[in-house]
């Protein structure tokens, strides 16, 4: 399967566009200037944490780039699902009902419920943060949209992932995965990790979960039977992470991350993206489709490959591990502390 590679642009500003909460607008209604067209677009986003909120703020930040500016010629709705499937769905039936320009779906249970709402109206959606577009049935097997819905994937990169894990831990034997059973992506990012493991010499071990209520007890079983963690873009279990983390710590189990706000907030380290920059080419792939500049339907899905490292020396030395000198100059970010937001 051909696909366009984005290239990520190290350092990637990160915006400060705020999210007004559930049913909020977040931009001006007044009229665009004269000749000048003025263009809604709903944004759902599946749920509330770093990566996915970098994503909207990207997505913003490449409307921008392109000449779509809030409050100009630009009217944003955005709703938060809090990581649930059934809100996500009622999200996007509103979305359709007020004949929006355009949804941002954010994350694949959105998209998913984005495309399955808007299928039979005029609307386009464009979606990001989807691991995969096939298994979630919005691309089909040449990475072609499924209807008029397009985006960009995030796609983990594992095998970077998993030979930064054996060399900061050269004596591991077994990782340990939390996932939601019902998301598409943690499936895809799974077998990923199964294919790969054996490789770099380590067992998997995993365990499900259906909602953040379940996440406390899962890590608590799979944390006796691993060296360490390893996370995936699970949007319920990057919700509860800090649970998983305080559990971890007290066994002194390390905890990594899939991207830069995890290891924030006390993973170990990540071979992580850059979701400001997904976002940046999620908006100018919607600025194309509102000025009518291309279909949805007729554009392939981006997938974003190269990965940066980020390192938490506070956890490293919280956790007796001497990050090699190698790696820390290699390391795209390396953070002294662990932020409490």
């Amino acid at each position: 399967m051909k696909k366009r590679v984005l290239a990520v642009i190290l350092g990637a500003m990160m915006t400060t566009a705020g999210l007004t909460g559930c049913g909020g607008d977040t931009g001006s209604s007044e009229s665009a200037s004269e000749g000048q067209e003025m263009y809604t677009i709903g944004i759902s986003q599946f749920a509330e944490h770093g990566s996915l909120d970098n994503c909207r703020e990207g997505f913003i930040q490449g409307l921008e780039e392109e000449g779509l500016v809030e409050g100009e010629n630009l009217v944003i709705k955005v709703n938060n699902a809090d990581s649930d499937t059934a809100t996500a769905a009622q999200i996007a039936d509103t979305f359709v009902a007020d004949k929006v320009d355009l949804i941002c779906a954010i994350a694949t249970p959105s998209a998913q419920a984005a495309y399955n709402s808007a299928r039979n109206s005029e609307i386009p959606v464009v979606y990001t943060a989807v691991t995969n577009p096939e298994e979630a049935q919005l691309a089909d097997d040449e990475g072609m949209p499924v209807g008029a819905v397009t985006g960009t994937s995030d796609q983990l990169p594992v095998q970077a992932q998993l030979e930064m894990i054996r060399e900061l831990l050269p004596e591991a034997k077994t990782i340990g995965i939390l996932y939601t059973t019902s998301e598409a992506n943690s499936a895809y990012s799974i077998s990923q990790y199964e294919k790969y493991a054996e490789e770099y010499g380590f067992t998997l071990e995993t365990a499900g979960v259906t909602n953040t209520s379940e996440v406390s007890l899962a890590a608590a079983s799979l944390l006796d039977k691993v060296d360490c963690l390893t996370n995936l873009t699970d949007n319920t279990v990057v919700s509860a992470l800090p649970t998983v983390l305080d559990q971890a710590n007290e066994k002194n189990i390390p905890v990594f991350g899939s991207e830069i706000e995890q290891v924030k907030l006390g993973c170990l380290a990540a071979e992580g993206l850059d979701y400001v920059n997904l976002g940046v080419e999620t908006g100018k792939m919607a600025a194309q489709i509102l000025k009518g500049e291309a279909q949805a339907e007729d554009m392939e899905y981006e997938l974003l490959t190269d990965s940066s490292l980020y390192i938490n020396q506070a956890v490293a030395e919280n956790l007796g591990i001497t990050i090699p000198d190698e790696m820390r100059e290699n390391a795209e970010e390396t953070f002294t502390e662990i932020s409490q937001e």
